[in-house]
C-alpha cells in the first residue's frame, strides 16, 4: 500500500485505486468530471513520487513537463505528494462576444479568446465560470471558417453550469477556456472515405463541425449525418443543415424525431436505429458518434458489427457528473 499526501493530510491507497477515489473517499471537494481521464477537469500536479505516464496521456507536453496528471486514471506505484493544479496555468480567457436562445432550452455562445487558438472541429474545451465550476463542451466552430468559438448548450435540470449559461451569461462576460482535447475530428487526407455522423440533441454541434471542415476541405467521397431528436423543435440548426445539403450534393441529413408524428422531412425513429438500418455495411467508413452516452456505447458496437475498424470510429460521449442522476436526452 502507498499514500497519497494532498497539502497536509495524508491517505493510504491500495493499488487498485486511483488518486481521486482516494480523495473522494476521505470527503476531500476536488473539481471532477467524467472520471475516464477525458475532460481534463480533474488535473492535479504531482510535487514528489513517480507519475504513470498513463495518467499524463492527452496533457499538453509542457503540462506534463510540469508534472501535471490527471488523478482519475492515476493508481500510484509510490508515495505521491500532490497540490491542485495553478489555474493560471490551464485556462485562458475568453471574451462571450454572443448568445443565440434557440427552442428546447438550448443555446449557441460564441467566445473571442484573448489569445490565438489552434484547435480542429469537433474537439471540446472546458469552460469555467469565476468561482471555479467547470464543464467541458464541445467545439461546434471551424478554425479556418469562423473567427470565434461556438459552443451549443442545453439546459438539464440540476445542471449547475447549464443553467447558469442560459439564465446568467451575457454577452461582454468572461470565461474561462482550456483545451483542446479529444480524437473526434475530420482526419486530414481521408477525401475518398464516407463518413457516417450520429447525434442527439446538442451531441450535434461537434458533427455539425466537423461536416462543415469536410466539406470545406474538399471531402469527395459521403458524408451522411443523422439527428435526433424527441421532437420537431429539438431538432435546432434544421435550416442551417438543409442549406447545407443544398448546396453539397455529397452531404446528405437525417433529422429524426423519436417522440411524435414526423412531419415531411422527418423521420420517425432513433438516429442511431435510421443510421445502421440504412447503411448496413461501413467497410473503410469512417463513424462518429456524439451525444447520449448510452446511445454512444451501443452504436459503437453497432458500428463494428457493420464492419468499421475500431480505430476509424469516434466517440464524443456527454459524460455527466455523478450528482447528476438524468441522463441527457
Amino acid at each position: 500500500m502507498v499514500t497519497v499526501q494532498y497539502y497536509n493530510r495524508v491517505f493510504p491507497c491500495n493499488e487498485d485505486q486511483t488518486v481521486l477515489e482516494v480523495l473522494l473517499e476521505n470527503g476531500q471537494d476536488v473539481p471532477h468530471s467524467c472520471k475516464m481521464g477525458v475532460c481534463v477537469t480533474c488535473i492535479m500536479k504531482a510535487v514528489d513520487g513517480d507519475v504513470p505516464a498513463k495518467a499524463q496521456e492527452g496533457l499538453r507536453k509542457s503540462l506534463a513537463e510540469q508534472r501535471h496528471f490527471l488523478p482519475c486514471v492515476c493508481k500510484p506505484t509510490t508515495d505521491m505528494r500532490i497540490v491542485n493544479a495553478d489555474l493560471q496555468d490551464l485556462f485562458s480567457p475568453a471574451l462571450v462576444k454572443d448568445i443565440e436562445y434557440l427552442p428546447r432550452d438550448i443555446c449557441r455562445i460564441f467566445l473571442e479568446p484573448a489569445t490565438p487558438l489552434y484547435y480542429h472541429a469537433g474537439q471540446f474545451m472546458n469552460l469555467r465560470r469565476e468561482d471555479g465550476l467547470a464543464r467541458s463542451y464541445s467545439l461546434a466552430s471551424v478554425p479556418s471558417l469562423d473567427d470565434r468559438l461556438e459552443f451549443h448548450i442545453q439546459r438539464h435540470e440540476g445542471g449547475q453550469m447549464s443553467n447558469w449559461i442560459l439564465d446568467d451569461l451575457k454577452p461582454g462576460h468572461h470565461l474561462g477556456i482550456q483545451g483542446p482535447a479529444g480524437n473526434s475530428y475530420y482526419q486530414p487526407g481521408s477525401a475518398d472515405r464516407n463518413i457516417l455522423l450520429i447525434g442527439n440533441s446538442t451531441g450535434l454541434a461537434p458533427l455539425i463541425g466537423i461536416a462543415r471542415d469536410a466539406l470545406s476541405s474538399g471531402h469527395a467521397a459521403r458524408i451522411e449525418l443523422y439527428h435526433g431528436s424527441r421532437t420537431v423543435a429539438g431538432s435546432y440548426l434544421d435550416d442551417q443543415l438543409r442549406e447545407l445539403e443544398s448546396a453539397h450534393g455529397n452531404f446528405h441529413y437525417t433529422a429524426c424525431i423519436s417522440d411524435e408524428l414526423a412531419p415531411k422531412g422527418y423521420r420517425l425513429g432513433r438516429a442511431d436505429e435510421l443510421a445502421f438500418s440504412d447503411h448496413r455495411d461501413l467497410k473503410k467508413w469512417h463513424v462518429f458518434l456524439c451525444g447520449n452516452p448510452q446511445m454512444v456505447s451501443s452504436a459503437r458496437d453497432r458500428a463494428v458489427t457493420a464492419g468499421a475498424q475500431i480505430a476509424d470510429i469516434f466517440t464524443d460521449p456527454y459524460e455527466l457528473k455523478d450528482l447528476r442522476k438524468t441522463p441527457r436526452s
